[in-house]
């Protein structure tokens, strides 16, 4: 759509969060242009939602100005993890079409096993599930992301939904061929939360 609304799609959160805006305007020609990547997958151009938390949240941060075009995609949880990272190759062509593709989500994310304190301690299956990831993107072990369910009770809790978890797959994708990952962010909130942020093809201090 032209102008996506925002949308604040949680619940329990202090007031100042369901306040926040992001106008950023719409971009209906790279929806298409996505659309045609991806036939013949039928894709929806919807005019009714908007740009949800998953999105907002996070340009927020990195253009407060709200004065970049954003084309929002949803997932198809339903789907195995690697249906996702073969759509994300054919998003490819984008990364030389000047569009900054983005995977927001956090790699290990378990709100129901939340430590409270600002010094809480990250678990121990968390450490080791963020560290086979992020050794996995260094390394260009995609398989390895893309069969994440076998690293057991690790994965299990690190991953007790998807939604956070598959964006990570879109950007794996897009690392060509001995392509070094930059790590922005890594550590963990409340123990349970890992803020682990990847970037190819962006130098870590533009970010």
């Amino acid at each position: 759509m032209v102008k996506p609304k925002t949308i604040h799609d949680f619940g329990g959160f202090p007031q100042a969060l369901y306040d926040i805006q992001y106008p950023a305007p719409g971009a209906p020609a790279l929806a298409a242009r996505i659309g045609d990547l991806l036939s013949p997958l039928q894709l929806i151009m919807d005019e009714s939602w908007g740009l949800d938390h998953g999105t907002w949240s996070v340009l927020a941060h990195a253009y407060p100005g709200a004065d970049i075009p954003v084309v929002q995609l949803s997932l198809d949880a339903t789907k195995p993890a690697r249906y996702h990272y073969d759509l994300g190759r054919r998003l490819a062509p984008l990364r030389d079409e000047d569009v900054l593709i983005i995977g927001s989500g956090n790699v290990v994310h378990n709100l129901m096993l939340m430590r409270r304190g600002d010094a809480a301690p990250a678990y121990d299956w968390a450490i080791r599930f963020n560290d086979m990831v992020r050794d996995a993107l260094a390394t260009g072990n995609h398989r390895a992301l893309i069969e994440y369910q076998l690293q057991g009770e690790d994965a299990r809790l690190s991953v007790p939904t998807v939604e956070h978890y598959l964006p990570l797959l879109y950007i794996a994708a897009l690392q060509a061929e001995d392509e070094t990952m930059a790590f922005i962010v890594d550590g963990y909130e409340a123990g349970s939360l890992g803020m682990l942020t990847a970037a190819a093809g962006i130098a870590a201090q533009a970010i």
